[in-house]
């Protein structure tokens, strides 16, 4: 069969024999749905992984390839794919636990909650480089401890099993504290909490809406008929931002984007955090308002429509904030972590911003109003269709990195802002997502099937196929790619989104 880079053994040096390597895609933290081992409805597993034929010159070494397929690889399957190698109670254990991550998941909703985070949580990892838990190696680790105030349980279906911890809220929710408290760590552990975990890898149960999108600013990026007026008006010269295309997005332009287009295709939380964004984007305080008359200011900062996303879409977000205190006047809810134990301090907060806005009332409404945190109106979201030929990559496409995608003639794919890519694997994915998304903007435009020609209703289409029959397979038809991982729909149109192709989208009014 056919794979991508991975765990491998084998191999000769430069001085002699070259090949006999196998190698199939390695495993991460995260459980996805992949290509490289899989089981069909007959109940068959699958194992798809790429031999490396030895050689020496040009000469294929016939006895070492046999051994290879007569015996090594054997050796590979029946010490890897056959129950009775393995553990059977881990692999129940196992099973059972990812069962119970997406029942949780599941269940947010209906609670009235956008994210779940459980009692003895190991919420830091091991280093930048390496996403295992902190202190799997020994050492001392500060595990989750959820507030009195917002803690919830749920009783898991497998093993009679209830799992405590917090629950945060739909609205508006603050992740406050000091610099090296752990703030971002746990907005890092929501935005990875759209998938299951392994267990042992300190974040199960970890469970965030799995719409949910971490929201950046991207200086530099390509944009291409966004809708971006609701945040950016009046820009000099005359250049329209209700329809606006820039190959090269400023922080507050790309932020405004990144946010647009996440709605455009249905996102319902909004994960942000305040070290990565655009500082002008996310407030202007009252100082700041009465030196540059507003006339002056294209920018409508994001604390302006942070309610109205919610009151008006159901569109909640969590933000991590340590610099802006104006952002009390808006939330629902205000944690606050300290050492990396967690606290709610909402009622504090609140007190703060009443005393702030001149009310001697500790009781003060949630949503107390003054200059730099008045409520304006989001508006509506233009639906985009994304143009085929502008996909097309003409034969060329090729994975570099995780991050990074070859794409045609001289168009680099940058995916770095994508922070919800986990794996090259999924990478893999979105780059033939993107190939069929031409394909499939072309039989909307012919009127073939009656599909909807949107970014979204594309993706729609493209999520059912994945959800069939072939599943990954259809992606690569009449090929054996064993470096697929299923993307979700946010992250193929992010990518979309992000090719630097003039014309690549065209509002649909």
């Amino acid at each position: 069969g056919g794979g991508g880079g991975g765990r491998g053994r084998g191999g000769g040096g430069w001085s002699g024999p070259k090949g006999g390597d196998v190698q199939i895609a390695a495993p991460t933290q995260h459980v996805l749905e992949q290509s490289a081992v899989s089981i069909n409805s007959r109940g068959d597993v699958r194992a798809q992984f790429t031999v490396n034929l030895p050689a020496r010159g040009r000469t294929i070494l016939g006895q070492k390839a046999a051994d290879i397929f007569g015996r090594v690889v054997p050796e590979f399957v029946a010490g890897s794919l056959v129950y009775a190698c393995h553990d059977g109670d881990a692999l129940r254990e196992h099973v059972l636990s990812v069962e119970d991550q997406g029942w949780l998941r599941d269940r947010l909703g209906e609670s009235g909650l956008v994210a779940f985070v459980p009692d003895g949580a190991v919420l830091p990892r091991a280093s930048g480089a390496d996403d295992r838990p902190m202190g799997a190696g020994g050492g001392n680790v500060v595990k989750f401890e959820s507030p009195p105030e917002l803690r919830v349980s749920f009783d898991l279906p497998n093993g009679n099993r209830t799992v405590t911890g917090m629950g945060v809220r739909r609205g508006v929710t603050l992740i406050v504290g000091g610099g090296f408290h752990g703030k971002s760590t746990l907005l890092s552990a929501l935005q990875l909490g759209v998938y299951d975990k392994i267990p042992g890898d300190g974040r199960e149960f970890c469970v965030c809406d799995d719409t949910a999108v971490k929201i950046r600013a991207e200086d530099g990026r390509s944009v291409s008929s966004v809708d971006i007026s609701p945040f950016i008006s009046n820009l000099p010269f005359g250049k329209r931002t209700d329809d606006f295309s820039t190959a090269d997005a400023s922080g507050s332009t790309s932020q405004a984007g990144n946010i647009v287009e996440a709605l455009e295709v249905g996102t319902r939380t909004l994960l942000i955090d305040e070290d990565t964004c655009a500082t002008n984007f996310m407030i202007r305080d009252d100082k700041m308002m009465e030196l540059v008359a507003a006339e002056k200011e294209p920018i409508t900062p994001f604390i302006h429509r942070v309610r109205s996303l919610y009151e008006d879409r159901g569109v909640s977000s969590v933000l991590v904030i340590g610099g802006s205190g104006d952002y009390f006047d808006v939330a629902d809810c205000v944690v606050m972590m300290d050492c990396y134990r967690c606290r709610d301090v909402t009622k504090r907060a609140k007190e703060i911003a009443a005393s702030a806005n001149g009310s001697s009332r500790p009781s003060a409404p949630v949503a107390l109003r003054h200059d730099a945190s008045s409520r304006l109106p989001f508006g509506s979201i233009v639906p985009r269709r994304p143009a085929g030929e502008s996909f097309r990559p003409n034969g060329r496409a090729a994975v570099r990195s995780r991050s990074v995608v070859s794409y045609g003639d001289d168009v680099e794919l940058d995916l770095g802002g994508l922070e919800q890519i986990v794996d090259v694997a999924q990478t893999n994915a979105i780059s033939l997502a993107l190939q069929r998304i031409a394909a499939m903007a072309a039989a909307t435009r012919t009127g073939a099937g009656g599909a909807n020609g949107t970014l979204r209703g594309i993706l729609d289409g493209i999520e059912a196929t994945l959800d069939g029959v072939e599943g990954l397979d259809a992606l690569s038809p009449g090929e054996f790619h064993g470096g697929l991982a299923r993307p979700r729909a946010y992250e193929i149109a992010g990518a979309a989104n992000r090719l630097r192709r003039e014309g690549s989208m065209v509002q649909e009014r």
